[in-house]
């Protein structure tokens, strides 16, 4: 894969090199400055010309008159900078959409000449073709978003993370965590970080384990997004996720995770870990039926790691999507996908309907399991997912005595900083 990557630089520079480039002069300063000079000295003709004319009138008038002149020059300059700028990232986006045609042309050219030499060279051509063309469709998609406006303010979807981290666990799939700087912004620069992160790819995985209790060994990871800014700095989930939803790009966000979930899961089987992944989906991804089409494609040419993907909603996504939500998991589920759900807030949870759409696990907040209030409905929610086959994930762990809180309840997985904060992952080779 190294080779095929040096190979698909070099043929993308060669490419390159060979077709001619039309360059368009964008506006200098210098355009700018005899823009702003030439409305002006037509405000200051305009005002001296009508006191010219109509030396009795009042002078204000003239020079209000002026004034009228020089704003509508403005206005006008503005309307011209903004069309080259807009017309400036059209040429970039159409440069990045034919950078990706050039990829999956090599790719196709390489891969179908080593897939006379390996074996698994024509299913590892077509794993490798859809994710371009998901790229691809993501890339084109970015392309129909309209200008931003200014978003409301933000509700937190998830809390911020404890205070408290650990050491990544050893022999974890990633390496150390990137620095976080908490930087201020509001919800306007926080969208337009989020836009420019998604066309820079600066939407960064992390992982963070899910181990078996009281043993800690790491049976799952938990797939999270980070959106990193153009300085470096990270944007939480809690900052972005509302804002991002109400502008359109949750779907984006995901496919894009979904696909990197993909290629993990991939890497982890050439290494031979047994080890399973849960990723986030939202109901505007399940109702993106071009996206969905396409990633079930891609997945129908890698069906060996379908078992080992868990897809993971929200109960209030559940219950906000109806039947129409439910029917498409119905679909999910009959190619082998499972199911887990998350941000449980009622206990009142329907155990035979969750498993007639193949969910297999629910998790539940610590806070929740622990609160004295509801030890009778835990108890019994327990005992009755012991029996249908159910696991329950007690998550939020942060400290050693909650975990022996927990323990003495009889649960069986956990997750929390205390077995590992979510942690960069390395991007498969």
């Amino acid at each position: 894969m190294k080779a095929l990557t040096a190979d698909l630089r070099l043929g993308t520079a060669v490419s390159t090199a060979a077709v001619p480039t039309t360059l368009v002069p964008a506006m200098t300063l210098l355009t700018h400055l005899v823009y702003a000079l030439a409305y002006l000295i037509a405000g200051v003709a305009a005002g001296a010309a009508l006191w010219a004319l109509r030396p009795e009138a009042d002078p204000l008038v003239a020079w209000l008159v002026g004034a009228l002149v020089v704003l509508a020059g403005a206005l006008a300059h503005e309307v011209v900078t903004r069309l080259e700028r807009e017309r400036k990232a059209t040429r970039r986006i159409a440069g990045l959409n034919e950078r990706v045609e050039e990829l999956a042309q090599l790719l196709e050219q390489r891969l179908a000449t080593d897939s006379g030499a390996q074996p698994d060279g024509a299913v590892r051509y077509d794993a490798v073709m859809q994710e371009v063309k998901l790229l691809q469709s993501l890339v084109a998609r970015l392309t129909e978003r309209r200008a931003p406006r200014p978003p409301a303010a933000s509700a937190e979807r998830h809390p911020p993370p404890p205070a408290t981290h650990s050491a990544a666990p050893s022999g974890s799939p990633f390496g150390a965590a990137a620095p976080s700087a908490p930087v201020p912004m509001d919800d306007a620069a926080v969208l337009e970080a989020v836009r420019d992160a998604l066309k820079a790819d600066r939407i960064d995985v992390y992982l963070q384990p899910i181990v078996s209790l009281p043993q800690r060994k790491h049976r799952f990871y938990e797939v999270f997004s980070r959106v990193r800014a153009a300085d470096g700095h990270q944007i939480m989930p809690d900052r972005y996720l509302d804002i991002a939803g109400r502008e359109g790009l949750i779907s984006t966000i995901d496919n894009l995770l979904l696909v990197r979930c993909v290629q993990l899961i991939r890497e982890t089987e050439r290494r031979q870990h047994a080890i399973g992944f849960f990723a986030n989906i939202s109901a505007a991804t399940l109702a993106d039926a071009e996206f969905m089409r396409q990633f079930l494609n891609m997945m129908a040419q890698n069906h060996a790691l379908v078992p080992k993907l868990l897809f993971e909603l929200s109960q209030h996504d559940l219950r906000a999507g109806g039947a129409v939500t439910m029917g498409i998991l119905s679909q999910l589920a009959r190619l082998g996908f499972r199911f887990s759900m998350d941000q449980v807030t009622d206990l009142s949870i329907d155990l035979d309907r969750l498993l007639r759409h193949e969910f297999r696990c629910i998790k539940l907040d610590r806070a929740l399991v622990l609160d004295p209030a509801n030890a009778a409905r835990i108890r019994e929610l327990r005992h009755r997912c012991a029996a249908e086959g159910i696991d329950l994930i007690v998550e939020k762990i942060e400290t050693e005595n909650q975990l022996v809180d927990v323990l003495d309840t009889g649960f069986d997985f956990g997750q929390g900083y205390l077995f590992g904060e979510p942690r960069l992952s390395r991007k498969p080779e």
